[in-house]
């Protein structure tokens, strides 16, 4: 009688020992993992069981993150040249916002200052406009009052000639109303 019970019994222990230890959460995106009918588990990032230890976390391998925030230099390094380029066609993604964004800056000319930083707030409506004017977030510490002032009509401006960006419906009902937070570095050169 031992004899066929041991063997169940031993396999019960083993079995709840392997579910003892914690479980690892995979450091590699769900979206490079292959996935197959053939897999003994369900495919994810689409199924969560509650029988499951842990939570439930979906790793989605996102290309912005969740804040919509851009940095924009005057002098582009030759890797990021591209992305500074203007679109051909209406903005359809992120990456297209933020290319033209990029293309439309202009730094002032006159007043400059050497590594000057600027951020400044603001929301699209889904034509394209912008919801209110820029609200200035950052400023370099120590900078007098007109130089601020000077950045800041470039920026303004700036952003002015490029509006209304053309968007498409879905990308234009997606970013209506959210607050997109741009950087002006501007690192020119003096005296070039």
């Amino acid at each position: 009688m031992w004899r066929v019970i041991l063997p169940f019994l031993l396999l019960a222990i083993s079995t709840m020992a392997a579910d003892a230890r914690p479980r690892q959460i995979n450091p590699i995106p769900f979206s490079h993992e292959p996935c197959s009918v053939l897999d003994g588990r369900p495919c994810t990032p689409y199924y969560c069981s509650p029988l499951e230890p842990g939570p439930c976390i979906p790793e989605i391998d996102y290309p912005y993150g969740q804040k919509l925030q851009l940095t924009i230099e005057s002098v582009p390094s030759d890797a990021d040249r591209a992305k500074y380029q203007r679109p051909d066609h209406d903005l359809d993604t992120i990456g297209d916002l933020f290319a033209e964004l990029r293309s439309c800056w202009s730094p002032p000319s006159d007043n400059t200052r050497a590594g000057m930083q600027m951020s400044v707030r603001f929301s699209f409506n889904k034509a394209g406009g912008l919801i209110g004017p820029p609200r200035l977030t950052y400023a370099t510490a120590g900078v007098p009052a007109d130089i601020r002032t000077t950045y800041l009509n470039a920026i303004n401006s700036s952003l002015k000639a490029c509006l209304p960006l053309k968007f498409t419906g879905g990308l234009g009902g997606a970013l209506a109303g959210r607050p997109i937070a741009i950087r002006y570095v501007d690192n020119r050169e003096p005296g070039k």
